[in-house]
């Protein structure tokens, strides 16, 4: 150990707040944070380029705490450079309403970049906070004007490296040569039930020069070998760079340090006095002196970082005011002020075509139309490009050219959909990811995180039900889109032609306080004639589709690909009026008075018809009414015959009307 004693001191004040703050909430981690505060000490004094006065600040770095778990290490050192964060506020950890959950959340408290605690999903967060860097630099720097220049620091433990996460995420970030990007592996050995030798022998170092990173190893507890490391880190642009950090987990504890009962729970009033003594911090609880305080202040330091960025933008600013202006109009997160009118135009063009086509197809013609207008769109599907149609005419890949915009994720559901998550939340970009509704499954939980997160991400899902036919019930979705619609703040679309798609694209991308899930089909859907005030409604998630001839006494509910079986049953039905709703979610935001409009109340006799799980549509058509979709898998067969064999059908729909209304 080389780390002299002063040093130790400064990053004693983490050690003491965290285990101050857990035993006071009876329920925490104070072991990573206590293992990691030489790493942090080092990092967010020395080369973190920050401004706690604006935590905003375009060009700051990016840190992510992905082990979230050890939440308190970021809440002290939040508190301690400066941030909006009291030691009132971390008395209140893990309480109601606090700054300070359990896991850092964003929105919470200032400085939180990412809501992290479902391990590995942090790192793959932080590759797409590093590709939005590398490519928002590729788009908009010039000779002598970095305006888009930072590092992207990620801390993680074993877990995040044992989740299958982290094998997609970073791969691909050695792949795409994501050189600001670095990396701190908490190497203490120690998990909830463990020593992890038992279940987690893979080696690390191998596996990341695999990937095509860098791979450095120091002592965690040594703070020169740490700040040797991270300038070695910085100084290598053209890969990541993972730094094996050999830590004790709750160094400071007597007798709990390098032990799994300083992993997931408080040390205890007594072994917090012992270690105390064993630190040589004679204060009490929550009192920090005014000399660490001072060292670790980063508030002067960060407020000049951010002028003399100021300086260099203004002077950006004056040489290329179009492209200066744009910046700032992404990094907002505003869309062009003329897409709207242009959105709509499509629209209209949209309508006059009348095509009969696969809404997978709607959606391609869709994106080409607005891609040109969206210079912050950041596609990219899971190898299924060309099933997925997210391709369109002006599309590069990043993988050959930095400033492209298309990314080719490979096979990775899930690392897909939570880089995709932290593009979103890096700013500057309007990111959409694809893959087959089936293996939604594999990104669910990030899928989750977008949505807990409110961030603006599209994700396109095709093969949209039994209809993509003879690949059999592994790849055909049933209870996917219940989950989708079943997930707060996201909204679900399941668009019935080329209209409700496009409209469906637009809703997603005006909508900036949450992610949208866009469901759409392999086989041709039929084109369906509308009113101008029926193309008005569409946005609304729900409308009448067909009204009434004579007197209502029924309504058919459908979506997709089963909204044209439902204008067949209408053709045949007296009475029935036809609900298209292709985002159930927009349609419960409107006012009573709306619904009511679509759905009567006093109207019983309602059948709902999707080829999905049917348990959804219950709170639509009541106890009284009926829902035809499905309850089973599916098997592999043509389309017609397993809308036949299932009974998803035309036969079906009118004969559940005429048994409602008889």
């Amino acid at each position: 150990m080389t780390t002299p004693l002063n040093e130790r001191r400064i990053a004693n004040a983490i050690r003491v707040l965290a285990m101050d703050a857990v035993q006071q909430a009876n329920s925490g981690h104070p072991g990573a944070p206590m293992g990691m505060a030489d790493i942090a000490d080092v990092v967010w004094r020395e080369f973190f380029s920050h401004n706690p006065t604006n935590p905003q600040w375009l060009n700051r770095d990016r840190f992510v705490l992905s082990n979230g778990h050890g939440s308190m290490l970021q809440y002290a050192l939040l508190h301690l450079t400066g941030y909006d964060l009291s030691l009132d506020d971390l008395k209140q950890f893990r309480q109601l309403h606090s700054k300070t959950p359990g896991h850092p959340e964003l929105g919470y408290a200032p400085g939180i970049e990412t809501t992290t605690g479902p391990l590995g999903q942090g790192i793959a967060n932080a590759v797409g906070f590093a590709l939005a860097e590398k490519t928002l630099a590729a788009q908009f720097n010039k000779e002598n004007f970095d305006v888009v220049n930072h590092f992207t620091y990620v801390f993680l433990g074993d877990g995040c490296l044992m989740e299958g996460i982290s094998h997609e995420a970073c791969s691909l970030a050695g792949t795409l040569g994501l050189g600001k990007l670095v990396a701190y592996y908490d190497d203490n050995g120690i998990s909830i039930d463990g020593e992890v030798e038992g279940w987690f022998s893979d080696d690390t170092d191998q596996r990341f020069k695999a990937y095509g990173w860098q791979v450095l190893h120091v002592d965690g507890h040594d703070q020169d070998a740490i700040r040797n490391a991270t300038v070695e880190a910085r100084q290598e642009l053209n890969k990541p760079t993972l730094i094996v950090c050999k830590t004790v987990i709750g160094l400071g504890s007597p007798n709990k340090q390098g032990k799994e009962s300083s992993h997931g729970a408080p040390l205890g009033t007594d072994e917090i006095a012992l270690t105390r003594q064993a630190l040589g911090w004679d204060t009490p609880a929550f009192e920090v002196p005014a000399d660490i305080y001072d060292a670790w202040d980063a508030k002067e330091k960060g407020q000049q970082s951010e002028l003399q960025w100021n300086a260099l933008f203004a002077k950006y600013e004056s040489q290329y005011p179009t492209e200066a202006a744009e910046l700032l109009r992404r990094t907002h997160g505003d869309l062009p002020v003329n897409f709207v009118a242009q959105a709509d135009e499509f629209i209209t063009q949209t309508v006059a075509k009348a095509e009969t086509i696969a809404t997978r197809k709607a959606s391609q013609n869709t994106l080409q139309a607005f891609g040109p207008l969206l210079p912050e769109f950041l596609g990219g599907s899971a190898d299924l490009a060309g099933s997925n149609l997210t391709l369109w005419k002006g599309c590069e890949g990043v993988q050959n050219n930095p400033a492209g915009n298309y990314v080719y994720y490979g096979v990775r559901e899930f690392g897909m959909t939570a880089i995709a998550n932290g593009v979103a939340l890096h700013g500057g970009f309007v990111p959409y990811v694809a893959t087959f509704l089936m293996f939604m499954e594999y990104a669910r939980n990030a899928v989750r995180m977008s949505a807990l997160m409110k961030q603006r991400v599209i994700h396109v899902y095709t093969h949209d039900s039994i209809g993509l036919g003879e690949d059999g019930p592994t790849h055909q979705p049933i209870e996917q889109i219940a989950s989708l619609r079943n997930t707060p703040n996201l909204n679900t679309w399941r668009p019935a032609d080329t209209v409700e798609t496009a409209v469906a694209w637009k809703s997603s991308l005006l909508r900036k306080d949450g992610p949208s899930a866009l469901i759409l089909s392999r086989q041709n859907l039929a084109f369906q004639t509308r009113t101008d005030a029926q193309i008005a409604n569409i946005v609304k998630g729900g409308y009448v589709l067909a009204e009434e001839k004579g007197e209502l006494q029924a309504i058919i509910i459908a979506t997709g690909s089963e909204v044209d079986l439902a204008m067949q049953a209408y053709a045949q039905l007296e009475g029935v009026r036809v609900v298209s709703m292709p985002c159930a979610e927009e349609f419960m935001k409107q006012d009573a008075a709306y619904r009511e409009s679509v759905l009567p109340a006093a109207i019983r006799a309602r059948v709902a018809v999707e080829a999905a799980h049917v348990d959804y549509w219950w709170k639509f058509v009541g106890l009284d009414g009926q829902v035809i979709g499905m309850s089973t898998y599916g098997e592999s067969a043509p389309a017609k015959a397993l809308f036949e064999h299932f009974g998803i059908t035309v036969e079906a729909i009118v004969n559940s009307v005429k048994t409602m209304t008889a």
